[in-house]
């Protein structure tokens, strides 16, 4: 019901701003932009759909090999440990948990590409497990609140972006980024776990969490012993080595299992494509509600009442001007990428601007997009308190991309 009333708020503000435009500021031109905001946002999400098809039909056709000879299964064993205490309905060694591993590594590595398919073909492998059909398990839950808080390790666009944009340092977005996509990762599993009651002090999820700090001091280590220039293009080649090597992997185990790769490759592809189908009413559902309260200007006037209080209490107001990819970046991530752009294009890309744009772009997700194509895939209707707990996620982490964007680059202009 959550996204229902999320829906019709963002349709009714829309009306109830438009119309305070045209009565009280003589905007005329309000609803003709409003009305076309519509057509256009209905393509968008069509297209979209249509674009992902491909995708979607690479990647579970992959998944599909992997599945039938055993490669998703092992890798479900291996992180069973951990995921057993985070998802406790998944029984063990059940698909579904190599998915979700699968996805999470391609999240971390920056690979949307790959890991949007395979993150539906974890849902599907969670809805076979689900007795309420309608309604959203624990396990879709954790597992979607995770992904929404912007799980990044190596923000390789951001980072290749700020190159296109002649920033000094390319790079040097990449601890904060790093620091901030943490923090908004463990607020998501601490909400959800509070939520599901699971005991967050299980040997196995301490160890989880301390490997996780380690690790991150170490990449850190890494990248600053690195030359600066050096690291944007050896983070990309390692991405696509790794994800080459996880193509060929899948193909060689099915190879070993005697499978006829081709046929099997077939077969989840023609998955793939129905999920692409599947979900287009559910984008364009969304992308509309979003393009109305953009055209309508309610986007700005919230953008200029937080600036408003902000100056009125005395405090910095240079974050403001990034307002605008912070508060798209739940609902839409074409448009905070755009809007990341702009305020590079139009502040430097060295400017405190640019760079909290690119550290909020590369450290949150975009909830209602995730909603609309995670849900959507297997008919999802009560999405129960995923929401709120993915809001809180992506707030925590808009929180901290301030901070660390203080903590950093206060002297930029």
């Amino acid at each position: 019901m959550t996204l229902n009333y999320i829906w019709i708020g963002f349709v009714l503000i829309a009306f109830v701003v438009a119309l305070c435009k045209l009565l009280f500021l003589g905007d005329t031109e309000v609803f003709t932009q409003v009305v076309l905001s519509t057509f256009d946002s209905a393509k968008l999400g069509f297209e979209i759909s249509i674009g992902l098809t491909g995708l979607l039909s690479l990647w579970l056709g992959l998944m599909k090999i992997g599945e039938k000879a055993g490669l998703v299964q092992r890798f479900a064993r291996l992180v069973y440990p951990v995921f057993g205490k985070l998802f406790p309905e998944l029984p063990k060694d059940h698909p579904a948990t190599g998915s979700i591993f699968m996805n999470f590594s391609a999240n971390l590595l920056g690979l949307d590409n790959a890991a949007t398919p395979i993150g539906l073909r974890a849902m599907q492998e969670l809805q076979a497990l689900n007795p309420k059909k309608d309604t959203a398990s624990n396990s879709m839950i954790m597992f979607l609140c995770i992904n929404a808080s912007g799980l990044t390790i190596v923000p390789i666009t951001i980072m290749m972006y700020r190159a296109q944009f002649h920033a000094a340092n390319p790079s040097d977005v990449f601890l904060p980024i790093l620091l901030t996509t943490f923090l908004s990762t463990l607020v998501a599993i601490l909400s959800v776990c509070i939520m599901q009651k699971i005991n967050l002090l299980q040997r196995a999820l301490l160890f989880f969490f301390g490997g996780m700090l380690l690790f991150i001091g170490g990449l850190m280590t890494l990248f600053h012993l690195m030359p600066q220039e050096q690291i944007s293009l050896y983070s990309t080649l390692f991405a696509n080595v790794l994800l080459f090597t996880i193509i060929c992997g899948f193909i060689f185990s099915g190879l070993r299992k005697k499978l006829n790769v081709y046929d099997t490759f077939i077969e989840g592809a023609k998955e793939g494509f129905r999920t692409a189908v599947k979900i287009i009413p559910y984008l364009v559902a969304i992308f509309v509600a979003i393009g109305v309260f953009r055209a309508s200007g309610a986007m700005v006037f919230l953008i200029d009442g937080v600036r408003a209080g902000v100056s009125a209490a005395g405090w910095d107001a240079s974050f403001v001007e990034a307002l605008p990819t912070i508060l798209m970046k739940p609902l839409s991530g074409s448009s905070s990428r755009g809007m990341m752009l702009d305020a590079m294009r139009t502040y430097g890309a060295d400017s405190f601007v640019g760079r909290l744009s690119c550290v909020v772009q590369g450290s949150v997700d975009t909830v209602f997009y995730i909603v609309a194509v995670y849900f959507g895939s297997v008919s999802i209707k009560n999405t129960r308190y995923m929401i709120p707990c993915a809001l809180l996620a992506d707030l925590a982490g808009a929180v901290a991309a301030v901070v660390m964007t203080y903590l950093f680059f206060s002297h930029s202009v």
